[in-house]
């Protein structure tokens, strides 16, 4: 029999220890793991979108629809929206007012510059240093890029919140609503059609 040199000990070692790593972390008593999933809930992000140049009549985003997500330069998946908010630009001017010495107005020399706040809702994996989705942790911060049919914007995260059920249904309430708004005029014009015949 061949003595064994101490190199080859070595190698005996490791494969042990690589063996056992895997016997612990198929049996679900993985040490190693920093953040374990501690649930699966539904989340809405905030992305600031700042600076976007918009010449068309209409904004490119509305709750309800979807916009495919890209983090980190990852092509994620497509989210909906569940609400938009917008302003143009500011610029600030000074007055002649001792308590308040200046004022924000429209910045009439950027017309076409506006600045979005998109919620977003997702379902994440909620670990001890926050949600996870696309193996990403979700926090303010974080670049991400919107594209839709007519847009592709980059921006950042600036908010997060874990939902809760009554959240979530509160939500789906008002994208229903918005649905229901937008497609009363048509069905008022299908109904005006029918009674003139």
């Amino acid at each position: 029999m061949k003595k064994l040199k101490p190199f080859d000990y070595i190698i005996i070692a490791a494969v042990i220890a690589v063996l056992l790593m895997g016997a612990l972390i198929y049996l679900g008593k993985n040490k190693f793991s920093k953040s374990p999933v501690e649930a699966t809930k539904k989340i809405a992000f905030q992305v600031m979108l700042k600076s976007v140049s918009v010449t068309d009549s209409e904004i490119p985003f509305k709750a309800g629809e979807e916009s495919f997500i890209t983090i980190r330069n990852v092509p994620y998946t497509k989210l909906q929206i569940i609400d938009v908010a917008y302003q143009p630009k500011k610029a600030i001017i000074p007055i002649d007012n001792p308590s308040q010495p200046f004022a924000v107005i429209d910045d009439l020399s950027q017309p076409f510059q506006y600045d979005f706040v998109i919620s977003l809702i997702d379902e994440a994996k909620i670990t001890k240093d926050g949600p996870v989705v696309g193996g990403n942790k979700i926090k303010i911060g974080l670049p991400i890029v919107l594209e839709g049919f007519n847009y592709r914007i980059g921006g950042t995260i600036s908010n997060v919140k874990v939902l809760e059920d009554k959240d979530v249904e509160l939500i789906n309430k008002h994208l229903q609503e918005q649905k229901d708004a937008i497609n009363a005029p048509v069905k008022n014009v299908e109904k005006e059609q029918k009674s003139a015949e």
